[in-house]
């Protein structure tokens, strides 16, 4: 299983010379499972970059997109890559969206409402490729060889993290999680998601000290990222997320602090997530 990182920013894109380490596009990323179709994990800013390097290996075999992917929540930083995927503007692409089932209407009901006229000059539905949107909950079920495990996480409105088993390896993905006041308690769900896998990609978007006023605004602190993994038995934890106010060196000093965490300590690693991060993972 190797994953590939094309936006790992939170909330909104961000650019400039301080961001250049980590980079500025918002959650995206791309699992590749031999033998199987493409498999993208939230449609951020970074689905464009996939797009731009997909676009000229499509072209060279002749081929168009035929693609999965698994969509967290709504909120606009993990969707508003979805308009600018080059990929979809090939009549013959095809894009199989799972995403979380809304208490307004379904997922094709509900998401293409944000992306059309005013908002944008072209209704979703009426891309050249076809978009497929599956309403998920809590739930198992397969995407080609791969073993996904759906459930819902505390963040504001439904909200899903995934759980995914692939040639012997896995993977828990938490992009937004609202830690607990307490800073201690973890929810069932989570555990569930994360018991003993691999590696835990995770929120991490703020400071201690920032989650005094921004308690209630969906997301953890570094701390509690480090907490959720060590708890449940995972291998390795990658920080996810990153607040736009957080430029190059904050992270590094934000990575630095997690390292020093006693309960760090019950890892094998923790890192920081960055734009064009390759990892392969393998079964232990």
């Amino acid at each position: 299983m190797q994953v590939t990182f094309y936006g790992v920013r939170g909330s909104c894109p961000c650019a400039g010379d301080t961001y250049n380490k980590y980079g500025g596009n918002t959650s995206c990323m791309l699992v590749e499972i031999d033998g199987d179709p493409p498999l993208i994990v939230d449609l951020g800013t970074g689905l464009r970059a996939l797009g731009q390097d997909m676009a000229p290996v499509l072209a060279a075999e002749g081929r168009a997109l035929q693609a999965n992917a698994l969509l967290s929540h709504l909120h606009y930083d993990h969707i508003l890559g979805l308009p600018f995927f080059g990929p979809l503007t090939d009549p013959r692409a095809r894009l199989d969206i799972y995403g979380p089932n809304q208490p307004d209407g379904t997922l094709r009901e509900v998401l293409p409402k944000v992306v059309k006229p005013p908002f944008f000059p072209v209704h979703l539905m009426d891309f050249e490729g076809e978009i497929c949107l599956r309403d998920i909950g809590d739930e198992d079920f397969a995407v080609g060889s791969a073993k996904v495990r759906s459930r819902s996480i505390p963040h504001v409105g439904h909200t899903l993290g995934f759980r995914l088993e692939a040639d012997g390896a896995s993977l828990a993905y938490l992009s937004d999680h609202q830690a607990p006041t307490d800073g201690c308690t973890v929810a069932a769900t989570v555990l569930e998601l994360c018991d003993g896998v691999d590696l835990v990609i995770h929120d991490a978007q703020y400071t201690t000290g920032e989650f005094v006023d921004k308690g209630t605004w969906g997301h953890s602190t570094v701390d509690y990222a480090v907490r959720v993994a060590a708890e449940a038995g995972a291998r390795r934890l990658l920080m996810y997320h990153h607040d736009p106010a957080h430029e190059d060196a904050d992270i590094d000093a934000m990575l630095a602090w997690a390292r020093s965490l006693p309960e760090a300590r019950r890892l094998e690693d923790v890192s920081a997530s960055n734009d064009g991060m390759v990892l392969t993972l393998a079964g232990s």
